[in-house]
């Protein structure tokens, strides 16, 4: 349902296949604006995608700034959801394309919006993060993330409108680099066990991405109220005893028999050497030690009640999706 009338506004999607800006892409479809998506791929190729049929695509590589340049022209925001695939080559391959997305906000005058994670967090940031929390990474990717913020400081001060919404782990049935669907459970199978990565009484902060989508497009609807250099920060669903993930996909998976193991860390710093997705997922393991939760107060005041999925529905939604679910699944 539309939670605005059509009124002629239109956002450029950078990664509008991917997770978060696959859902931002239907969020602001859905609402009426007119929506415009970066591709490499043939333009006839992505018109087949479910729910994405109303975009209109735009050949080019989020790399280019001329690219990102050229699809900019006359849309009132820039959503930057493109990150490196599997948590690999982010240094390389990230700052330059956000790079390509300053420039391109900077002379088309449309507001850029940018998901931040809680990657710029370290252990010692305290169990509950406000938009002023000092960064103080600990990791390589943590690093990168907070360059990328730097850099989008950095460009509000030269006239760029900058808008950054924080969540915790992404899930949804299409997050592909997210514990959710990497670790917790295995797309298009069955659920028969549920690895559980943490400690089972330490808090963890999770993101459903269509709740977060809907938070994005409500700020971007308040845009006569924003600032030009706006952090907001998504409480999403936070689980006190992070086991409750793996509590709610035992119970609605439609496997009575499912059970929930400890992810056997010791045998994944083994494999570690030859898998690098394993490599980038035990450097923030840190994560399942450290509650860390974000006030979202800010933005409570600025659109109301945050959206919110009951957990229950939203994984058993993402379970579906996933093909997690169904009678003919081995």
């Amino acid at each position: 349902m539309n939670h605005t009338q059509p009124f002629n506004k239109s956002i450029l999607v950078l990664g509008a296949t991917g997770g978060i800006g696959g859902a931002v892409t239907r969020a602001f479809l859905d609402a009426g604006w007119r929506v415009r998506a970066l591709t490499r791929r043939n333009s006839k190729d992505q018109a087949s995608l479910p729910d994405l049929s109303g975009v209109e695509w735009v050949l080019g590589d989020a790399m280019h700034e001329e690219d990102v340049a050229r699809a900019t022209k006359g849309v009132d925001c820039i959503f930057h959801g493109v990150n490196p695939p599997r948590y690999q080559r982010w240094r390389e391959l990230a700052i330059p394309m956000l790079a390509s997305s300053i420039a391109a906000a900077q002379a088309s005058g449309a507001r850029l919006i940018f998901p931040g994670t809680i990657y710029n967090f370290g252990p010692d940031a305290g169990h509950l993060l406000r938009e002023d929390s000092p960064q103080n990474p600990r990791t390589r990717k943590g690093q990168v993330r907070l360059e990328m913020e730097v850099m989008l400081q950095q460009a509000s001060q030269q006239g760029v409108r900058v808008l950054v919404v924080r969540a915790g782990d992404f899930f949804g049935w299409q997050a592909p680099s997210s514990w959710f669907q990497t670790l917790l459970i295995r797309p298009q199978r069955k659920v028969g066990s549920v690895w559980f990565p943490g400690e089972p009484d330490v808090g963890h902060a999770w993101a459903y991405l269509p709740d977060l989508a809907q938070t994005i497009l409500r700020l971007a609807d308040a845009e006569q109220a924003l600032g030009a250099l706006e952090t907001f920060h998504f409480n999403g669903h936070w689980t006190p005893r992070s086991i409750e993930m793996a509590e709610s996909i035992q119970r609605v998976c439609g496997n009575p028999g499912a059970r929930i193991r400890q992810l056997p860390w010791p045998l994944l710093y083994a494999a570690a050497p030859f898998v690098p997705v394993l490599r980038e997922m035990i450097e923030m393991r840190y994560l399942w030690r450290v509650p860390i939760r974000l006030d979202n107060h800010k933005l409570v005041s600025m659109i109301g009640e945050e959206p919110h999925t009951p957990l229950d529905e939203a994984v058993k939604t993402s379970l579906k999706h996933l093909g997690c679910c169904g009678p003919n699944l081995a």
